[in-house]
């Protein structure tokens, strides 16, 4: 029997995109092997330019997007698609852009199921949200997108299940950002003031380009306000209250550069709030969703030493939910919740699953 080719055009060849197609060309003969699936990808795009490609990605294929790539529109891309009569169609968008959420719907009419590590389409307006997920219901597609909460840490899905087998979701809480997993965790530890904490950060690549987008909290809040919509609740991002690590005294306006030079003055709140610390205590920002009483926040807490999130290392991420049947003691996920690696295999997950529920529709078909 024949391999289920599955066509994957891939939006954004970042660091996640390019991981992704690396990690599917190393694969490739496992999928082949064990699942009989042959993951292909005829399209890839970055933000102006796409590479066509009929026969698959070779494994040089950065040489060849770099000689052939062309301009292109979300129509050039349908057209070749239908000329060339590709079927199994997976949409992967990897970038970080807010112009692509307008074609999201186009494709799901033009035959594609959607899997995004980008945040925005689930952080838009409750009305965009909601008119989504009635298009996919329309034309029978899925969109998958467990890498926007904790990367490749199955999230999403643990929630989801537990809320589908009736379980009372009460509280979420946890780290939801790897980057400053890693700054507070060394903070709690070590004499060295933030900001140079912050700036080794930077150096290891675990921030953002300029780090006040990890201060300023929105992030957290995205990611907590993804999870919370996940069960239902109609809140919209500016329901969710954040508490930015930002001093008020930091002039908004600077560049990056002037920014940087001006880092400083994150030091002296931030030793305050750790000496003012009961002892056996430590500094955690976390996402804080409370069912009952409709609050998300995002904010500076302490939390003692010896707990689950008082004991978190390196840049992990931690989740806790809190359920009737999880109490006293929440079910907790742990793991790496940031970096390209991990981030693309959480993508490749989602592919891979829909490829699997691709090949059991053909095999209800045939």
């Amino acid at each position: 029997m024949s391999a289920l080719k599955i066509n994957i055009v891939l939006f954004g060849i970042g660091n996640i995109g390019s991981t992704l197609v690396r990690q599917v060309l190393e694969s490739r003969a496992f999928f082949l092997e064990n699942y009989n699936i042959d993951l292909r990808f005829p399209v890839i795009t970055n933000s102006t330019v796409a590479f066509f490609e009929k026969d698959g990605l070779p494994h040089q294929w950065e040489t060849n997007f770099a000689q052939a790539a062309i301009p292109f529109q979300i129509q050039d891309i349908l057209d070749y698609v239908q000329a060339r009569e590709f079927d199994n169609l997976i949409a992967v968008d990897a970038t970080a852009s807010w112009s692509i959420l307008e074609h999201y719907t186009t494709l799901i009419e033009n035959g594609f199921d959607l899997v995004a590590a980008n945040k925005k389409a689930n952080t838009q307006s409750f009305e965009f949200y909601q008119s989504l997920r009635e298009h996919l219901a329309v034309y029978q597609k899925q969109f998958l997108y467990e890498t926007n909460v904790g990367a490749a840490l199955p999230v999403i899905k643990t929630l989801r299940n537990l809320y589908d087998s009736g379980e009372k979701i009460t509280r979420i809480r946890g780290v939801f950002s790897g980057s400053l997993s890693y700054v507070f965790n060394r903070f709690s530890e070590e004499e060295a003031p933030f900001s140079s904490i912050l700036e080794q950060a930077e150096q290891l690549g675990l921030t953002e380009p300029d780090s006040r987008e990890d201060l300023s909290g929105q992030d957290v809040a995205r990611k907590l306000l993804i999870l919370a919509r996940e069960l239902g609740h109609e809140f919209e991002f500016t329901d969710v209250q954040i508490q930015s690590l930002l001093p008020t005294d930091l002039p908004t306006g600077l560049t990056v550069k002037q920014y940087k030079n001006q880092r400083s003055v994150l030091d002296q709140p931030l030793r305050c709030s750790k000496i003012a610390q009961a002892e056996n205590r430590v500094l955690r920002y976390v996402g804080q969703w409370e069912v009952a009483q409709k609050t998300l926040e995002v904010k500076l807490i302490s939390v003692p030493k010896n707990s689950a999130l008082g004991q978190l290392k390196g840049a992990d991420n931690l989740i806790e939910i809190y359920t009737t049947s999880y109490q006293e003691t929440p079910l907790v996920i742990q793991g790496a919740g940031a970096g390209k690696e991990v981030t693309a295999r959480g993508v490749l997950s989602d592919i891979l699953q829909l490829a699997q529920q691709i090949k059991t529709r053909s095999a209800i078909w045939i």
